[in-house]
């Protein structure tokens, strides 16, 4: 099944189906009407026949009966008589529920009474949770794309808090859902294609960088709830996309020599001159999975910490007070020297090798909690000459201007397209 598959194509089915449903009573109900209308001389007949066929069942009901003891003093002959069995004597007569009877009637249900194959089983329907032009996300593709963020946000002991994640995230994960399909459609409407090989190339490039063949990929799809064809797709819809940027993206890209030099200038003033740096910091504490109220309340605590120290109190004893970090807010805080490529967390050091001597930057997010950061020393490092930077620095700067231009070029196809959102 595609991806996202034509809306029009459930619409037309879900038509069809109630067409043909209407059909199936209207004929019924022509029938019925031509059942109750007989000719006046074939009513007639037919009172004589039931009356006579009447009188003969309750006469034999009655001789049944009073062969087993169990003969009723009112008038046998009467058939609405109270003495008369209002019941049938199933052994005499076949059952019209019995498939295997010959004599069953098929006009008591309009059917077969044939057993369903999902009797007594749970059958978990499908539905639609986002609608984008003429195509559909379905649930069980939010629930398949979601799988893989959700490990952390389920392990959250607070019912509320990790119900209020999950919802957060699955609405994250539906929104970039939306987004790519929104590239897609763009590239079909652009007449961007894909080749079967370079699919193919693609994944084989995937098996040999994580050493896997045909089987050792199907297991590792497996796991994940997805099949090689519908890897494959959605292989190919990663490609679509990429190719879409590059074609309908990438020529609104533009970046000049003054650009490149501007940047280089930049560096030369302030962040990728600096070879070391001397840090001190405090530290406030989060607990594992912690939650929204915790998060804001560790965080007030840290700028508090922060417009303190602003505000002219020696940072050293504001650690002292306030850091979480038992094995340095006696130093007050000081951690030592970092070069460029050694500190614990990659994330930290465009935010640390910014800085300038005596700068207090912060809150920083780290795995133990909020951290505030202050350079008391820096050291400085002669910079390349402008010809050597200028090939690296053209592409950052391409870089980043591509994925501001990607994110309008989006935010444009967004406003643009019919998008309801169904999620529930």
């Amino acid at each position: 099944m595609r991806r996202s598959r034509s809306l029009l194509a459930v619409v037309l089915c879900s038509i069809a189906s109630f067409g043909a449903a209407v059909t199936a009573v209207a004929v019924t109900a022509t029938t019925a009407v031509a059942d109750v209308r007989p000719g006046k001389s074939e009513a007639d007949k037919a009172a004589r026949e039931g009356k006579a066929a009447a009188d003969k069942a309750a006469q034999e009901e009655a001789a049944k009966a009073a062969k087993a003891g169990k003969a009723d003093a009112s008038d046998p002959s009467n058939p609405g008589s109270p003495g008369t069995t209002g019941t049938t004597d199933t052994k005499d007569k076949p059952d019209a529920s019995d498939p295997a009877e010959p004599g069953k009637s098929a006009g008591a249900s309009g059917t077969g009474a044939t057993t369903s194959p999902n009797k007594g089983k749970k059958l978990k329907l499908d539905y639609v949770v986002a609608v984008i032009n003429d195509a559909i996300i379905l649930n069980s593709e939010l629930e398949t794309r979601r799988l893989p963020v959700l490990s952390e946000a389920q392990q959250i002991t607070d019912p509320k808090e990790r119900e209020r994640r999950i919802t957060k995230l699955t609405s994250q994960v539906l929104d970039e859902m939306v987004n790519e399909e929104l590239i897609v459609q763009a590239a079909e409407a652009a007449k961007v294609e894909i080749e079967s090989s370079e699919v193919q190339s693609a994944i084989d490039e995937i098996k040999q960088q994580n050493n896997l063949d045909d089987a050792g990929l199907s297991a590792a799809l497996a796991a994940q709830g997805l099949t090689i064809a519908g890897y494959k797709q959605e292989m190919r819809r990663q490609l679509l996309r990429l190719r879409a940027m590059n074609t309908l993206v990438a020529p609104k890209v533009q970046i000049t020599d003054e650009d490149i030099r501007a940047r280089y200038d930049q560096m030369a003033r302030r962040t990728e001159q600096v070879q070391a740096v001397k840090l001190a910091h405090m530290l406030f504490k989060l607990p594992e999975h912690a939650t929204e109220q915790q998060l804001a309340e560790a965080k007030e605590k840290a700028s508090k910490a922060i417009a303190r120290v602003k505000a002219g109190e020696d940072f050293a004893k504001v650690a002292a007070t306030e850091s979480d970090d038992d094995s340095t807010k006696a130093t007050g805080g000081e951690l030592g020297w970092f070069q460029r490529g050694s500190m614990a967390n990659p994330e930290w050091e465009p935010i640390v090798f910014a800085m300038e001597k005596g700068d207090v930057r912060g809150p920083v997010t780290g795995p133990q909690g909020f951290h505030v950061f202050m350079v008391t020393e820096v050291k400085r490092s002669d910079l390349k000459p402008f010809p050597e930077m200028k090939e690296q620095l053209s592409r950052e700067l391409r870089r980043r201007e591509m994925d501001k231009q990607t994110q309008t070029w989006v935010e444009e196809l967004r406003k643009k397209a019919y998008i309801d959102i169904k999620l529930q």
